[in-house]
């Protein structure tokens, strides 16, 4: 049996999607296909202009078999967490014998040599990465002057190819390949060239346009242009979404949300914090109290050394009080439960194959999590197994805060709202 994975956030499900997930069909020829979709809130660091539930729904209409939810704690992670994340369920599930992610090389024999060097960190490739964090590189920064010196060194890559890893997809493709070292995992891996425009791309290019430029479009109140660039069903429920008042949903809606949390806290509150450097402390603190905005408040927090999408990260991190030590055993153990949101009458059955090779729970409604607080049905660890799942119980009810129909605001949402079956 042939299972198929893809990791996605479908923020929203746009023709360069549908073209990627009907090529890894026709590559792999799975008999099932599983989705693992970020939650309510993305790898940028930003809620999703739809909730969970939409995008579940789009997905299972457009040819995804089963969805499921990748933790809040890593889909708000960088590349490495992001992947480490989705392709423990992926491993952890027992079924998916093949992943097919787009990448702007599509050289799987060059991305599965860099993942390596990462994953088996030779003593060379060490000890130049400590010389550069000492020249005050960041760690993004250091790692990829260090694998150039290295290959260059070994003459085992061109460096100049690996300089130019900085393409969204290809970043990811490698840490996907490195997951699946570090899991000791069967999965195999594959590629599509990735087609359109690119991931960050914010000008708006018809069929064929980023996710980025699209929520750009609709933000700006250009929707009906945006549908060209999306699958009619795609269309359907974001209008439906955006009728009933469940979206759209955009970053600065958290303004007032930031602004408290950051001027209630003192600042040694921060240190404690994931993600957060000396010195980054002081600007939360004292940046929080000037700023009238979120947006304000990142131009000024804003260095050199640290992205847009890595200080929204850390801005959410803050709003939900996700510490170093938790972030850390996260980032050790991998995800330790599999949260459904929706399948067909085809992944029907494919779930029911992974109740015979799954190694960690399955949960296909948010009140059956208390089931497994035991933890004597499988090897979870059970304290992480909970404080993760309740992030995203947490996640699905601050995004609730920021529907634009007041109807729609309440709490516990995860426990209301009912899986997708279509």
């Amino acid at each position: 049996m042939k299972v198929l994975g893809i990791v996605v956030e479908y923020n929203p499900f746009h023709n360069g999607h549908l073209y990627h997930l009907k090529k890894a069909k026709e590559k792999i020829k799975p008999d099932f296909t599983a989705a693992v979709m970020s939650g309510n809130f993305t790898q940028r660091g930003e809620p999703t202009i739809v909730d969970k539930y939409a995008r579940t729904e789009i997905a299972l209409s457009l040819g995804v078999d089963a969805v499921f939810e990748l933790p809040f704690v890593y889909a708000t992670q960088d590349a490495g967490g992001f992947a480490f994340g989705a392709i423990g369920i992926f491993h952890r599930s027992g079924v998916v014998t093949d992943i097919v992610f787009g990448s702007e090389s599509s050289d799987e024999k060059f991305l599965s040599t860099v993942a390596q060097i990462l994953y088996n960190q030779p003593w060379r490739y060490q000890e130049i990465l400590h010389v550069k964090l000492k020249q005050g590189l960041s760690f993004p920064n250091a790692r990829k002057e260090a694998l150039i010196e290295y290959v260059k060194e070994k003459n085992i890559l061109d460096p100049e190819r690996v300089r130019n890893i900085e393409k969204s997809n290809d970043i990811l493709g490698v840490e996907y390949v490195r997951s699946i070292l570090r899991y000791n995992s069967k999965i195999k891996f594959h590629t599509i060239k990735r087609v359109g425009a690119g991931y960050n791309d914010e000008d708006f290019k018809g069929k064929l346009s980023s996710a980025t430029a699209i929520r750009k479009m609709i933000r700006e109140g250009n929707f009906e242009l945006a549908k060209k660039a999306l699958p009619k069903e795609s269309s359907r429920i974001l209008e439906r979404e955006f009728s009933d008042g469940r979206g759209p949903v955009f970053w600065h809606y958290l303004d007032r949300l930031f602004l408290y949390k950051f001027r209630v806290m003192e600042r040694d509150d921060f240190k404690d914090i994931y993600g957060f450097v000396e010195g980054l402390d002081k600007r939360f603190y004292e940046y929080s109290r000037k700023a009238r905005s979120s947006q304000e408040f990142i131009e000024m927090v804003k260095a050199k050394r640290f992205t847009y999408s890595r200080l929204r990260r850390m801005m959410l991190y803050v709003l939900f009080g996700v510490t170093k030590g938790f972030m850390e055993s996260v980032n050790k153990y991998g995800p330790q439960y599999i949260r459904v949101l929706g399948f067909t009458e085809k992944g029907r059955k494919l779930l029911s194959y992974m109740k015979k090779t799954t190694s960690i729970p399955i949960i296909t409604t948010p009140s059956m999590y208390e089931k497994f607080l035991q933890g004597d049905d499988y090897e979870i660890n059970v304290e992480l197994y909970k404080k993760m799942f309740l992030y995203d119980i947490k996640a699905s009810d601050v995004y609730a805060i920021l529907y634009p129909c007041e109807t729609y605001r309440e709490g516990n949402v995860d426990f209301k709202r009912k899986i997708i079956i279509k």
